[in-house]
């Protein structure tokens, strides 16, 4: 176990801590373990990149607001140069075993079960990224089980997600927190765990703690902004955050075998895990949708982008929902009139009711 800790936790340039005690290691762009992967070994990427994109979306910053500065003790992350790594302790090794195996691009997994919406299911799509805005909560689970919610892309067995998670077996404890997963290949992880992602940003960590969480009849909800969109160039699938398009970082197009062009299912909503013999957990704000958004969690603005980079509307959208006696699904394509008011509502109090 300290062989292969020696071999996760990369030299640091500095250390640095958050406010909720995790510890992160400032790691050189150039020695972060996304470069541990072998089709990453003649790369030529480096710490200034930004993708190329659609004229839409070319208002790209790198730096955080100050809701994610606040993360920090030292109130500003990493220095310039290198990427916040989160250090791995011999108790995330051990919680690692018990993580479920990765999910199939099917609907039909055994334990674990979604409440989303999802692009038609055609083939023919090229989606070359997506996008949404979503409601942060923190559903509560035990025993191994996780609650999250998702925007994930899809092209055969290649895909890419993230949102966020409430997960003791990845992260030990319970607070509601980004996530990252891609599986590509023959790798599978989320966040840093396995080489794959390329970190740029040096203050927002993939698996951040959301400080501040929506409650049911809150005038306002807590959200966050997610997107993931596909270099015009190269092809690389970069990841942004917040409303002003925070680049964080990206999927790099060689490390996978079918999201090596474009993508053809989108989703957005639900999803959650139980172990065997273990009731499955609460779902987004642990209630049925109302179809309010101060009580419902909710995915909106959601849109995809096309082939040519564009941003444009979702449409011919349909829902799947694994157990409707525990989760449900609203899908709202146009809830509001105007560009970009797609919204999806999910929930479900799950078997701890």
């Amino acid at each position: 176990m300290e062989k292969q800790l020696k071999l996760l936790n990369k030299p640091a340039v500095k250390t640095i801590k958050t406010i909720y005690g995790d510890t992160y290691d400032c790691v050189d762009f150039y020695k972060q373990p996304a470069f541990d992967h072998p089709l990453l070994k003649n790369h030529n990427f480096h710490p200034q990149m930004k993708p190329i994109l659609s004229r839409t979306k070319q208002n790209l910053v790198t730096s955080s607001t100050n809701q994610s500065s606040k993360l920090w003790l030292n109130g500003k992350g990493c220095p310039s140069g290198t990427v916040p790594i989160k250090r791995i302790t011999k108790d995330d090794l051990i919680r690692q075993t018990h993580m479920p195996p990765p999910e199939d691009v099917t609907f039909d997994v055994q334990l674990v079960a979604v409440a989303i919406v999802r692009t038609e299911n055609n083939p023919n799509n090229k989606f070359a990224g997506a996008q949404m805005a979503a409601s942060i909560w923190n559903p509560l689970v035990k025993d191994q089980q996780h609650s999250a919610c998702r925007l994930k892309i899809q092209k055969g067995s290649d895909t890419m997600q993230v949102g966020w998670r409430v997960d003791p077996t990845l992260y030990g404890e319970n607070k509601t927190r980004l996530f990252i997963h891609f599986q590509g290949g023959n790798k599978h992880c989320f966040n840093t765990l396995c080489p794959g992602f390329v970190i740029v940003n040096t203050e927002i960590p993939v698996d951040m703690v959301y400080d501040q969480v929506s409650h049911r009849g809150d005038k306002t909800s807590m959200e966050d902004t997610m997107s993931i969109g596909r270099d015009l160039v190269n092809g690389n699938w970069w990841l942004f955050l917040e409303e002003n398009h925070i680049q964080i970082g990206f999927w790099p197009q060689g490390i996978f075998t079918d999201l090596t062009s474009f993508a053809t299912n989108v989703e957005w909503g639900g999803v959650v895990y139980s172990p065997p013999g273990v009731p499955e957990p609460p779902m987004g704000s642990s209630f049925f949708p109302v179809e309010e958004t101060s009580y419902d969690a909710y995915c909106r603005g959601l849109a995809v982008l096309n082939d040519n980079g564009e941003t444009i509307d979702v449409d011919k959208t349909t829902t799947h929902v694994d157990n409707p006696n525990l989760y449900k699904v609203v899908d709202l394509p146009h809830a509001i009139p105007g560009k970009f008011q797609h919204f999806v509502l999910y929930g479900g109090p799950g078997e701890n009711a």
